[in-house]
């Protein structure tokens, strides 16, 4: 097994071929885990996951626990209402009060583009990014990958299409890295008003008219409209949105006709995608969940077991 030599785990970009191959694959080692009766193994016995989480989430905050729980870690849970923060503590103070416990991993979520880089520079902690900004997502991302992997055998040569708010979404950021990186050749659609300028420098084709962007796609993973991260409203209403940019059934059917369907979540349901797609045989929504487990354990498991000093 090749050596995993990173500290943290900050955005799609620090990882090799290798160290996404070596995280799909231990992933893909632990998922029978949570298929036994007793779901824990005594790996991370000894060792403590803080999840600090200055932004709502459900899915990726309860996916970190449970993956420290199976390998035997201790987790504490920290929101930035219930953190001194809320009292005009810097994140920079929070952090150091919380490597003076020392922890082995801090899980952070923060609206500030870059608050992860900044933590890891502070304190010998390993630090996980689980959402900065409109920055990256990189465990979306892997454990996206883990699934197309899964479903298809191969990442590499792959045509995929990424549809919805591209300029907003730091999963699409973090799953373009990773993606291109890996060999796939990625398109990306949506509104003109969502659409980063010169995002062709990432390596991607830009196609605006969705139904022409998912012909031919082995993959088409939709985003969500991410209302709470826009200064300004990007288009006129959800319903016209829906109308020109939904995934439909009838959009689908020029995709691949064994095309898998994707989203990070949580659905939008008649607007980003119809309930019958998401609902429908080609979705893999729910086994983006539940490998979004077992990627967790991966990173958690080669950041604290992996990493050599």
């Amino acid at each position: 097994m090749n050596e995993f030599i990173h500290k943290d785990l900050l955005g799609m970009g620090d990882l090799s071929v290798g160290d996404i191959t070596l995280i799909l694959d231990t992933a893909e080692s632990l998922k029978e885990i949570s298929t036994r009766d007793i779901k824990k193994v005594p790996t991370l016995r000894g060792k403590s996951v803080v999840n600090y989480f200055f932004e709502p989430s459900t899915r990726t905050r309860t996916s970190f626990d449970i993956a420290a729980k199976r390998l035997s870690a201790d987790t504490f849970s920290l929101t930035a209402s219930g953190s001194s923060s809320v009292k005009g503590e810097t994140l920079i103070d929070t952090a150091k009060n919380l490597q003076a416990m020392n922890p082995d991993i801090i899980v952070l979520r923060h609206p500030s583009t870059g608050a992860p880089h900044l933590l890891a520079k502070e304190i010998s902690a390993g630090v996980i990014n689980a959402g900065d900004g409109i920055n990256e997502h990189p465990t979306q991302a892997l454990l996206d990958m883990l699934t197309i992997r899964e479903r298809k055998g191969r990442i590499e040569g792959l045509e995929i299409a990424i549809i919805g708010d591209i300029s907003h979404s730091r999963v699409a950021r973090s799953n373009i890295i990773g993606l291109t990186r890996m060999g796939a050749k990625v398109t990306v659609s949506g509104p003109p008003t969502m659409i980063p300028a010169y995002i062709e420098l990432f390596g991607v084709k830009v196609v605006l008219n969705p139904a022409e962007a998912v012909k031919n796609k082995d993959v088409v993973m939709m985003l969500r409209i991410q209302l709470e991260r826009q200064s300004n409203v990007l288009f006129p209403s959800l319903r016209e949105y829906a109308s020109f940019f939904g995934l439909t059934k009838e959009i689908l059917k020029g995709a691949k006709k064994d095309v898998v369907v994707m989203h990070p979540g949580p659905i939008n349901r008649g607007v980003e995608i119809t309930s019958e797609v998401a609902d429908g045989p080609r979705s893999v929504i729910l086994d983006q969940v539940t490998n979004g487990v077992a990627v967790r354990m991966a990173v958690l498991y080669l950041l604290l077991g992996g990493y050599k000093e």
